[in-house]
């Protein structure tokens, strides 16, 4: 197509207000270097990045406090692009900003076939050294993060601010689209920051045309939940465009200082700005074509024949952001040093979490095997003993539920809810969070919790997000938990009431094929531990060991302390707990019957009638089949001899996954029932004498053979309920 003459850069001015013109050179900048780069690789996002060009200018350059040269200052503002497609904007204004990481050739990564070590992902991918704070592309979850980063430094402002000394004092501000106010997980994340008066997170929204789906009165549900409102409006023009700016940072300016309550800062943009198809779905998600790219430049007076061109003159308009972040982070410095010498327990103690190590000896709260309850208990109750011993000590610990405080055991003796302080019911220096019932925020609220802090070498950090509910409940969460693992980010869910043994709530409460999914999930460990003592091993590997988030199962009926239980063992996945008769020991078993939970002690029970038949019979607890898999060859062979002897796992879940380590199983392959627990486990094949049966039939069909691949059995398939 042919093009007009562009005018020089220089000729970009006003008469009127040179800045203005500057400002109208860096959205034309900012605009074109996101279409050029979503056109070179044919693919990307440049419609809310040009859209929303002047709201990253008012961020990056006005409103934010950071130092580019140190993105680990503890009380830098944070930023999270919720809208994570977005994230060109964020690339190019941490570019512009200074940081160091952040070059053009790195923005020029996204979507290029040069990806293996870009930081320039396709979504903002978790990398505080380079101004990522999370990770974030699914809608919603960024702005749950960002009221977990508002409640983690709420926090740590009431417990070690002191007068004159306000040592953390940043916001928490979030960029978000109409996509991510529609989620349920984004809806539950704002009526808890309305509820706690989160007066440090700020939510900043672009605005457009969605009549088909979303015709809400945005401003009218967040003031119904508690927010404070700004409308920065839009520009009537486009030659008022680069004015923009500077309305955006009054605003935004405005949201600073209003205290009490969140703010949401309504901006009203166009995707796709300066394109023929602005306003329109192709602007979104695809290359907007060669044609249309040099359009787009022409109408910003840029030379169409250039590509991904930053001038001097954008970048200087930049240049006071490092020597300013510099001047915040010095007077910061300064500050806390005065802190330190005046409060030198609290600096020690914030100095100890913002390092990421855990107390000195933090492991001896925990009791010792031969402290703990001799007569059975369900493990949640287990889990109790541990969140009592180890949570008013321990004030990296933040717990909470999903309205289910009292089931979960997540709860300790004088402890503070965290609440607004003139609520009656807490303060921001409590440590026990009261989600109401919403699971998938809670879980998105932790990782902002988990994140705030950096992680240690070892992988741990100064916030221990605990959160709890039925694990039937956490399928609401594990969105959140997916992005958990990704993240690497330490958290650790309490999920009770974990089989057929919740009884008479039914099917609609019992997990069955749950835990499948989680055990699938890369990075995140899932546990069902057998008794108390394998309880003490989950908790202690959940907080020390590698990081990543954990599920702890936990049962509703009681179990007992088994004999040969060790936590040592059970940190390595799955450990031999005995073998019967008991005076085999020279004798290599025909049989292992492998167990999780509850059915450990269903396994020793059958093992011991097996035995008595004359089949020496070992049994194996496998608290964490993950820990398992990552131990040595040797070891695995040790516990599991599968191809010496006949494994069958007992388990009152799905079988899905067993065929990796069994013969065949003895698992639930149907739905739950309602009714009383020890009555559901004889009514789905897992009463004692069944197993015994069934077992024993099997190890006579095998009697000189092991099965092989693809011969797994479901051991209860066909089985009758009655």
């Amino acid at each position: 197509m042919p093009h007009a003459t562009p005018l020089p850069v220089s000729e970009l001015k006003s008469d009127e207000n040179p800045k203005i013109a500057s400002d109208a050179l860096v959205l034309a900048t900012i605009r074109c270097l996101a279409a050029d780069i979503v056109q070179a690789y044919k693919g990307g996002h440049a419609g809310t990045p040009m859209g929303a060009a002047a709201i990253g200018v008012a961020l990056f350059r006005e409103a934010m406090r950071y130092n580019p040269r140190n993105p680990l200052w503890l009380n830098r503002d944070r930023f999270v692009l919720s809208a994570g497609h977005a994230c060109l904007l964020q690339y190019i204004n941490l570019m512009l900003a200074g940081y160091e990481a952040w070059t053009l050739d790195e923005v020029k990564r996204y979507h290029s076939r040069d990806f293996k070590t870009s930081k320039a992902a396709g979504h903002p991918e978790i990398e505080q050294e380079c101004g990522i704070e999370v990770t974030t592309g699914p809608l919603g979850q960024g702005i749950a993060n960002s009221v977990g980063l508002a409640i983690a430094a709420k926090q740590l402002a009431t417990q070690y601010n002191k007068p004159e000394f306000d040592i953390v004092s940043n916001k928490i501000w979030c960029f978000t689209g109409d996509g991510c106010l529609q989620e349920g997980v984004g809806q539950e994340a704002i009526s808890v920051a309305g509820h706690f008066g989160l007066d440090n997170l700020i939510l900043i929204t672009v605005d457009g045309t969605i009549d088909n789906c979303f015709t809400e009165d945005v401003p009218l549900r967040f003031q119904a939940a508690g927010w404070n409102v700004i409308d920065a409006g839009r520009p009537e023009n486009e030659e008022d465009a680069a004015r923009e700016i500077s309305t955006i940072a009054d605003a935004l300016q405005q949201a600073r200082e209003h205290t009490g309550a969140p703010t949401l800062v309504l901006v009203r943009t166009t995707i796709g700005f300066g394109s023929r198809k602005q306003d329109t779905g192709p602007a979104h998600g695809q290359a907007l074509g060669d044609e249309e790219v040099a359009y787009v430049k022409e109408k910003f007076r840029l030379n169409p024949e250039e590509r991904f061109v930053v001038p001097e003159s954008v970048r200087r308009s930049y240049a006071k952001v490092i020597p300013r972040g510099a001047a915040l982070e010095q007077e910061w410095n300064d500050l806390y040093s005065r802190y330190a010498a005046a409060y030198p327990t609290e600096a020690n103690e914030l100095s100890r979490r913002v390092a990421g190590e855990l107390p000195p000896n933090w492991q001896s709260l925990l009791p010792t095997r031969d402290q703990l309850p001799t007569a059975p208990q369900p493990t949640r109750k287990s889990s109790g003993i541990v969140v009592e011993a180890l949570a008013s000590k321990f004030p990296d610990f933040v717990a909470g539920s999903a309205d289910l405080l009292e089931s979960t055991f997540v709860s300790w003796k004088g402890m503070t809810e965290f609440q607004k302080p003139n609520s009656g019911l807490g303060d921001f220096a409590g440590r026990q969070i009261r989600y109401g019932i919403r699971e998938h925020s809670m879980a998105a609220i932790a990782n902002g919790l988990a994140a705030y802090l950096p992680q240690s070498a070892a992988g741990t950090t100064g916030f221990i997000p605990i959160i709890s509910t039925f694990f039937m409940f956490t399928l609401y969460a594990a969105p959140a938990l997916r992005m958990a693992a990704l993240q690497k980010l330490r958290t650790i869910t309490v999920a009770t009431h974990e089989s057929i043994g919740i009884g008479e709530d039914g099917p609609t409460h019992q997990p069955v094929a749950l835990a499948s999914f989680f055990r699938a999930l890369p990075g995140l460990r899932l546990w069902r531990p057998a008794d108390a003592e394998e309880v003490m091993a989950a908790w202690q590997y959940a907080i020390e060991g590698e990081a990543g988030p954990s599920v702890l199962c936990f049962s509703r009926q009681a179990v007992p302390l088994l004999e040969g239980s060790r936590r040592d063992g059970a940190t390595k996945g799955a450990y031999t707990l005995a073998t019967y008769p008991a005076d085999s020991s020279t004798q290599a078993p025909r049989l292992v019957l492998v167990g999780t939970g509850s059915e450990v002690a269903l396994a020793v029970s059958v093992a011991k009638k097996l035995a008595a038949q004359g089949i020496v019979t070992s049994v194996v607890s496998m608290p964490c089949m993950e820990l398992f898999d990552k131990q040595s060859a040797e070891y695995k062979r040790q516990v599991l001899p599968s191809n010496k002897a006949l494994v069958v796992a007992i388990e009152a879940w799905s079988s899905f996954g067993w065929a990796r380590y069994a013969h065949a199983s003895v698992s639930m392959h149907t739905f739950g029932h309602s009714g009383p627990q020890a009555d559901l486990f004889e009514m789905f094949g897992f009463g004692e004498e069944n197993v015994a049966r069934i077992v024993s039939d099997f190890v006579d069909r095998h009697s000189s053979d092991l099965p092989g691949v693809g011969e797994f059995e479901e051991l209860l398939l066909g089985h009758v309920t009655h």
